[in-house]
């Protein structure tokens, strides 16, 4: 079994990309489950094969604990850790080729408390990844852009995982699609962008940010894809499949 984790901040796409990931891998003939991490959500485009929703109730924890929503969201976030048994034999049961972990909306519940990391580190699998979601109406101004790869970094640490970065909503993002991806793999250029439209202080501390950015390997560039048409799919699968198969991809 291989495990692509799909992280990213609110709203970015992340369960919508785990569904048409699934729905890809499936029309090509790999055995997919989906695994859902945030207790807090309501409706999924997709249909769960192990959802932490019948481990931890959100509505419960609030009553008993006299929590408000932000609360109970902890408390439940930390309470699926203690459950990694159930769910690793759960996915067991299962036992598919690639299991999609669709995590909370949240992402700060999932990263930076010390249950994502454990679970991420503890389901058991042949090998993983991650995704990490750049969402593409947050990235189009140069200081935004620097701000999320900051993000996606700082999760890429915490998770110690390999890490594929995708530019999302690149359906109604237009042409600020190419700035974007200009940005993340010309750095000169960024450099540039920000100049343009940020004041001194602001100037020097992103492109600050920026230059360790890149002297840690991040300008390796982004994926563009589209949650609603499907395309860069295929491409996105290509750099799974470099990293979880040895570059053998699945026939499209």
């Amino acid at each position: 079994m291989k495990t692509i984790f799909v992280s990213g901040t609110a709203g970015s796409g992340k369960s919508l990309l785990t569904s048409k990931l699934n729905d890809y891998y499936t029309r090509n003939g790999a055995f997919t489950a989906v695994l859902n991490l945030d207790p807090g959500v309501e409706h999924l485009p997709y249909t769960c094969d192990v959802d932490v929703r019948d481990y931890v109730d959100i509505v419960s924890i609030m009553k008993q604990y006299d929590l408000g929503p932000n609360g109970a969201l902890v408390m439940a976030n930390d309470l699926i850790a203690s459950k990694i048994d159930d769910i690793q034999n759960e996915v067991n049961r299962v036992n598919p080729d690639y299991l999609i972990v669709d995590t909370p909306g949240q992402i700060e519940l999932f990263a930076y408390r010390s249950s994502g990391p454990f679970l991420a580190e503890n389901i058991t699998s042949d090998e993983k990844t991650s995704i990490f979601l750049f969402d593409g109406a947050l990235v189009t101004t140069p200081v935004n852009f620097v701000s999320i790869a900051l993000l996606a970094t700082s999760i890429r640490l915490r998770l110690n995982l390999p890490t594929i970065n995708i530019v999302t909503k690149t359906d109604i993002i237009g042409s600020r699609l190419k700035d974007i991806l200009q940005w993340s793999t010309n750095i000169r250029s960024l450099e540039n962008a920000i100049g343009n439209e940020a004041d001194g202080d602001t100037y020097s501390l992103t492109t600050n940010i920026l230059r360790g950015l890149n002297l840690s390997g991040f300008a390796q560039g982004l994926i563009p894809v589209s949650n609603v048409t499907g395309e860069g799919l295929p491409n996105l699968e290509g750099a799974l499949s470099r990293i979880l198969n040895l570059g053998e991809e699945v026939e499209d």
